[in-house]
């Protein structure tokens, strides 16, 4: 199987349509298929309670999921990857967009640049695996007026590409905003990319199981030399192994916002003063001190995605007890805590001893998580997730040395 159809996230049924749809258009030179697709297939598509439509995903351990939340594709966009954005409009901007899907960031991204610029220059920049992803975006209904323009840069691209014939979209995309689509490989894409670039960029993965080589520390260093000092990586997910990997590569993080899951999502960012607020405290405590804060590795941004996941379980294997303290039983997220249940309890101190921490509130176990006593929800260039981080994983090392003191 090549990389882009392992790689690519959309249903098997509406795939094999999708290609069936403009191999008709490209053989008949007749737009009905491409027209009539949505009426005709319209059970393939989910309606999100904002009114704009996702899609299924191919199913993935025995489950079938949508692209986006329920709660609202397109709203989706905005709150996670728009808001967070510190944007200066007076200034030229320009975006990286990863896994751009059916181009729903972007569009939403263009919306806010149209409200907000008066005589500025946006670029984007798209990266897809997937032709079929791509072309879905142009067969969906648009839920604002700005994907039509998202959608003839898309199809411009599908044409040069021989995937799609006819140049149906009609939208004129403004001499101030040039989009880029490329259908590749992103790891591919970003090395070809100029240093200090970007703005923003967006990073939408279906999810870091299905691509951790979209997720790796080598990936999040060739983010950290294209982005601008000022610039914002946004990602939904709020997953140990990613925020340890942005820090591994250089990069400060926060919390993103939180918008149709229970958790928020993860922004990064060269300048700690991009960030406003810290990572909840468990969430550093086990990036810092548990196995579970392993990153994907792939070294020579080459790797499958099964190699990754088998090195960075691999990995986590050798560091606990090691390096780091177990993920069973949450271990870390107790230092400093009484604790009342006596088998939890046991179990706690039995991965903590492992360590040389005695329990749960010796001086050893408080020595590692004092940075903590000065945590803030709102976070500076000095008191910050990443900071903290880094202090305990020194601390750490000390204790299990011996030569804490």
């Amino acid at each position: 199987m090549s990389y882009e159809n392992s790689a690519r996230i959309i249903n098997d049924d509406i795939f094999d349509l999708i290609n069936e749809c403009f191999a008709q258009e490209k053989s008949s030179r007749n737009n009905e298929s491409r027209l009539n697709f949505f009426d005709t297939y319209n059970n393939y598509f989910v309606l999100t309670e904002d009114g704009s439509y996702s899609i299924n995903s191919k199913e993935i351990n025995h489950k079938v999921e949508t692209l986006h939340t329920s709660t609202g594709a397109i709203s989706e966009s905005f709150e996670k990857f728009i808001k967070p954005m510190k944007f200066n409009y007076d200034k030229d901007i320009a975006i990286l967009d990863i896994c751009a899907g059916l181009g729903y960031n972007s569009s939403a991204a263009i919306a806010d640049f149209i409200k907000n610029s008066s005589n500025s220059n946006l670029q984007i920049d798209m990266v897809e695996i997937s032709k079929a992803t791509y072309a879905c975006g142009l067969l969906v209904p648009s839920p604002i007026p700005e994907h039509d323009i998202t959608k003839k840069a898309i199809e411009d691209e599908l044409i040069k590409q021989d995937y799609a014939t006819l140049s149906l979209e009609k939208a004129e995309i403004p001499e101030n905003i040039n989009i880029n689509v490329f259908i590749e490989d992103a790891r591919q894409t970003v090395q070809g990319l100029e240093d200090d670039t970007y703005d923003a960029i967006f990073l939408d993965p279906f999810s870091q199981n299905m691509a951790p080589e979209l997720f790796s520390v080598e990936f999040f260093k060739q983010f950290r030399r294209i982005i601008k000092d000022d610039g914002i990586v946004a990602t939904y997910t709020s997953a140990a192994p990613i925020r340890a990997g942005f820090i591994e590569a250089g990069f400060y993080i926060g919390l993103g916002p939180i918008f149709g899951r229970k958790q928020g999502g993860t922004l990064a960012s060269p300048n700690p003063e991009m960030l406003d607020y810290s990572l909840p405290k468990n969430d550093e405590i086990r990036i810092a001190l548990s196995d579970v804060g392993i990153p994907f590795r792939d070294p020579g941004l080459n790797n499958s995605s099964e190699t990754i996941l088998e090195n960075r379980t691999e990995e986590r294997h050798n560091a606990r007890h090691n390096t780091k303290i177990s993920s069973a039983v949450k271990t870390p997220i107790f230092l400093g805590d009484e604790m009342d249940d006596e088998k939890l309890k046991r179990r706690v101190e039995r991965n903590l001893a492992k360590m040389n921490i005695p329990s749960t509130t010796s001086k050893e176990a408080f020595f590692i998580i004092e940075c903590e006593k000065n945590y803030c929800e709102k976070q500076d260039s000095e008191n910050n997730s990443t900071n903290r981080i880094l202090d305990m994983e020194k601390r750490l090392k000390k204790v299990k040395k011996g030569n804490y003191v």
